[in-house]
Formats: structure tokens, sequence, C-alpha cells
């Protein structure tokens, strides 16, 4: 039995990467804990593999409060160590000081999921990419994104980071169009 139509990134990957892009990659998303975790886990992907984070996700939820963002935000330099001595996640210094950062940066927003959605004017963009190679890395919407969150101290959080998200959370829709949900997610809004 052939598997069903996905997006390149997720044929023949592993079952958790399947599962992720099956159920929650690009599925529009406005919990503002979530949102900040997705974004703190595709700042600590930077120069790895989605799927090295996917499988350490856990380790992160556990290291970092569940991504609450007011707990992160009173972590000490004793808790930045704890974290870079943590072998369930990737235990580099700056992406942890980067999250810490960023949380206290996320808690001096007014509304922040206003705020990343203001990205897309409050609706998904729907790109309809028939193949994965009509998908970009970054683009216009996510620059913009980037400029406002480095401008307001967030760490980790460049173009093609700030697009990665943007998908991620569902504020762009990047799979393909044979995708056996694209109709349902595209629905979403």
């Amino acid at each position: 039995m052939s598997e069903p139509p996905r997006c390149a990134w997720a044929t023949g990957a592993r079952r958790l990467d399947v599962e992720y892009h099956d159920t929650e990659w690009g599925v529009p998303e406005r919990r503002p804990v979530r949102l900040f975790e997705l974004l703190e886990l595709e700042g600590a992907q930077a120069g790895l593999s989605w799927s090295t984070i996917l499988a350490k996700r856990e380790g992160y939820r556990a290291a970092f409060a569940g991504f609450d963002p007011v707990q992160v935000a009173a972590f000490t330099e004793a808790d930045v160590d704890r974290c870079v001595a943590d072998p369930g996640i990737v235990r580099h210094r700056g992406k942890i000081e980067a999250t810490v950062a960023n949380a206290r940066a996320w808690l001096e927003l007014d509304d922040p999921v206003g705020l990343l959605w203001g990205a897309v004017d409050g609706t998904p963009v729907r790109n309809r990419p028939a193949a994965g190679n009509d998908v970009p890395s970054s683009d216009e919407r996510s620059a913009g994104m980037s400029r406002e969150l480095r401008r307001r101290g967030f760490r980790f959080v460049g173009p093609t980071i700030c697009y990665a998200f943007m998908q991620a959370c569902g504020l762009v829709n990047d799979h393909v169009t044979s995708w056996f949900r694209h109709p349902e997610v595209e629905a979403l809004a």
C-alpha cells in the first residue's frame, strides 16, 4: 500500500515526522503558549534538522516549563546551566539564553498573538504549491516579522526561522495541494 500524498519533507520520513506533518504542521494555531513554543523550537532548529528538534520536543517542554513564558522569563543563570546540561534538548547555550530572553520579550508584548498573526493580516496565506520545490524559505512577510521581533528584543528570529514558524503555525499554508488533508486545513482560519 502506498503512502498518501504529502509534502516532500514528510514523504518516507520517520513516523514522528509524518504524524507532525499530518496533524500539526500548517494548521492555524492561535494559542499563545503554543505559538511561543513553536517560535522557540524553530529557533532551536537553526542549523539542525527539524527531525532532531521534533524528537527532542518533550525534552524541551520539560526543560522549559511547558513553554510557559512567565516561568521561562523567571529562569536564572542556574536554570540556564541546568538546560545546558540536559541531554533531552540541544545544549547550545546561546539558543537556551535566547529562549529566556525571548520569554521576557514576549511578556512585554501587549498582544503577542495579534503581533504574530498581523504578519498575514490575521488570515492564513494559502500558497497552494504543486511541489516541494515551489516553497520558499522566506518571504517579505517573514522578513517583516523578523525585523519587528528583533526590534522588540527577540533573538534567533531571522527571516528563515520566522518563515518556518509561519508554516508550522498555519500563518502560511505550504502543504502541497495533493495532500489528503489540504482542503480541510484550507478551510480553517
